[in-house]
Order: structure tokens, then C-alpha cells, then sequence
């Protein structure tokens, strides 16, 4: 005899019948501990005893569904998408389908064919994996700079931002200062300090070549803040129109 696929739960039922057939375990226990009934124990054990263990397991194993669609219905379905729907997703696919050539079939059906067949990708497979950025080669050629609102001073003073500079070659921190508000000339004051403090750098002039905004939101009073900086530097502004500028804490 040859070897007889079951699953754990057609073999426990099996170890159960065995003892009940020994008589170590009555029909009550054995329905118990299965979650059947007398009745269903009983027609078990009658196909136990005339044909062995392996009667015990589903007559449906091994043979094709009752609900199987012919390959030629998969192959007929997968052509039209091929031709006609090339860039539709399972559930549209199937829609039209139904619709212009009368042929029904649920999308997770459709879903299956379109992907063993290699016309669509499951969300998985559409993943894309970013390569991730190599720092800049030379100290002061990239500073990223970003602003961190917290309650620095704890209750000694009222919450304020710090902006930070940092290097993007070495992670050195070139530029803090702590400001209460978060604006266009709190960033422009933070640049000054920087550049006048880095006059020296490798970098020609001590300007970085390019800096960037980690996180960066639009600032609803940019514009206007832009204008009065373009009028303070051709001498236009008018002082009732100045924001006010705050000085770091401390």
C-alpha cells in the first residue's frame, strides 16, 4: 500500500477511532472530543473497520473542484484583456468584461489569472525601494537645515524653536540658535550667523553650495514676508509695516 495524504485533522480522527474500535474510549467521548455526533461517529467507525485509516479521508482529495473554470474560459478571458484592456486593474477588467462581452467572473478570480499570467502586480510586487542618497564628499557643500518647536526651557520660559544647521558630509552641527517664531527672518538671521561665521570654509566664500529644508511647509505669510524683504533691501520699507523681529531667548 502506498502512502495516503491527510490532513491533522483527518489523522486525530483516526488515533480517536482506533481506540474507540480497541474499546479503550466509548462513542460518548469520541463524539466529545471530535465535536460530532453519535450518529457521525458511528457511520466513521463502519468505514473505519471495511477500509481502514485511509477511508477516513475526504473523498473530495485529489480531484478537481466542483467549481472549476475550463482553462479555455481562462485562456479566452485573459486574451480579451490582453487586447482590449491592457492597462485596467482586476476589478475594472472585470466589469468590462461582464458588460461588452458577456462573460461573468468575479475579480478575485480575475486577479488570480492577471497575475499568474504576469499582466498585473500585486500591491507587493509594485513596491519600489528608493536607493538611499550618498552624503556629499566635501564639509560645507550640503547644510540641511530644520527648525524644532519644543518647550526647550521647561518652565523657565515659554516654548520657542530651535533651528539647526548640520553639515550633510559630516552630521557637525555648524549653526543653532533658538527663536520663538518660526519665520523667513528668523532662517535669514540663522543664515547670516552661519556665513559670517564660516568666511574661512574650504568651500569658496564659506557659502555652502546648496542647502535644504528637512520637512519644509509652506509659510502662509511668505509672500508678504518676501515683498517687505525685497522693500527692505531697495529702501522702501515702511516701519509700520515691519514684522517684528524676536531675539532669541535667553
Amino acid at each position: 500500500m502506498g502512502w495516503v495524504m491527510m490532513s491533522e485533522r483527518e489523522l486525530n480522527r483516526v488515533e480517536v477511532l482506533a481506540q474507540v474500535d480497541d474499546g479503550r474510549l466509548s462513542v460518548d467521548n469520541a463524539a466529545n472530543m471530535l465535536d460530532l455526533t453519535r450518529r457521525q461517529i458511528f457511520r466513521l467507525l463502519k468505514r473505519y473497520r471495511q477500509d481502514g485509516a485511509a477511508a477516513i479521508r475526504h473523498k473530495a482529495r485529489g480531484k478537481p473542484p466542483n467549481n472549476l473554470i475550463h482553462q479555455a474560459k481562462r485562456d479566452y478571458a485573459l486574451s480579451l484583456i490582453k487586447e482590449n484592456y491592457p492597462d485596467f486593474g482586476p476589478t475594472l477588467a472585470a466589469e468590462m468584461l461582464a458588460q461588452h462581452h458577456g462573460f461573468k467572473v468575479s475579480r478575485e478570480t480575475l486577479r488570480k489569472w492577471m497575475q499568474d499570467d504576469g499582466i498585473w502586480l500585486s500591491r507587493k510586487q509594485r513596491r519600489r525601494f528608493h536607493q538611499p542618497r550618498l552624503r556629499r564628499e566635501c564639509i560645507g557643500e550640503l547644510i540641511q537645515i530644520d527648525g524644532s518647536d519644543h518647550r526647550w526651557f521647561e518652565d523657565r520660559a515659554g516654548p520657542c524653536t530651535l533651528l539647526v544647521f548640520i553639515d550633510d558630509a559630516t552630521s557637525t552641527l555648524m549653526e543653532l540658535r533658538f527663536v520663538k517664531p518660526e519665520s523667513t527672518f528668523s532662517y535669514f538671521e540663522a543664515l547670516e550667523s552661519y556665513l559670517l561665521a564660516h568666511a574661512n570654509f574650504p568651500v569658496p566664500g564659506g557659502r555652502p553650495i546648496r542647502a535644504r529644508h528637512l520637512n519644509a511647509q509652506p509659510d502662509p505669510n511668505w509672500q508678504r514676508q518676501s515683498m517687505m524683504c525685497n522693500d527692505r533691501a531697495n529702501g522702501e520699507t515702511n516701519p509700520t509695516d515691519s514684522p517684528r523681529l524676536t531675539s532669541a531667548p535667553g
